[in-house]
């Protein structure tokens, strides 16, 4: 049993270093256009400004995010603060997969002619960079840092939860209907449903 306590703490803290640590990264990066870094840019954006500050809010969101897993990794060890660890744990994994699918799927129609994507905030963008940037890079980084929390919320009480099929199995059927709600929405089936 205690070998089992010891490999859920090595989890909990491994999986809670590396979703810091990929945040932070992630936070790098927006920071670096928020700071005026022009390499890599796609396109013109229709403010600058505007363009900077959207980063900079971004910037910091992840900064936060980053230090998020750090600083609730000794919470894990109240019994009493496992529900609302785990309900996080659920939102951020539902949100972040969520984005990811709803992303590659909407590059992949793009690319293929299938879908317009409307870039409102850019003057020019080079459409097919953009895509394959969202494809290969911004979507992934969503993909696992979802997975990480889940991750993050097993090793943290859901292994030995009896509610632990219920948190599975619920968290599923979000990122299902948030899925179908998001291409539903790009692909202009229903009206336009935003969430991040």
């Amino acid at each position: 049993m205690q070998s089992v306590s010891q490999s859920r703490a090595r989890l909990l803290s491994q999986a809670s270093w590396l979703a810091a640590f990929w945040a932070f990264c992630y936070g790098l990066y927006r920071s670096y256009y928020a700071a005026g870094g022009t390499f890599g840019m796609l396109g013109t954006p229709v403010s600058i400004e505007q363009f900077r500050r959207i980063n900079a809010i971004a910037g910091v969101l992840l900064f936060v995010a980053a230090a998020l897993p750090l600083v609730l990794r000794n919470a894990w060890r109240r019994s009493s603060a496992h529900p609302v660890l785990l309900a996080l744990c659920w939102f951020i994994a539902v949100a972040c997969v969520s984005h990811a699918l709803i992303g590659i799927i909407q590059r992949i129609a793009s690319l293929t002619g299938q879908l317009t994507i409307p870039y409102p905030f850019w003057k020019t963008i080079d459409r097919r960079q953009a895509d394959l940037q969202a494809l290969f890079f911004n979507e992934p980084w969503f993909l696992i840092e979802g997975l990480l929390w889940a991750a993050i919320g097993w090793a943290g009480a859901l292994s030995n939860s009896p509610r632990r099929g219920w948190w599975v199995a619920s968290a599923l059927a979000a990122i299902a209907g948030l899925t179908i709600l998001g291409l539903l929405s790009a692909f202009g089936v229903i009206g336009k449903w935003i969430a991040g």
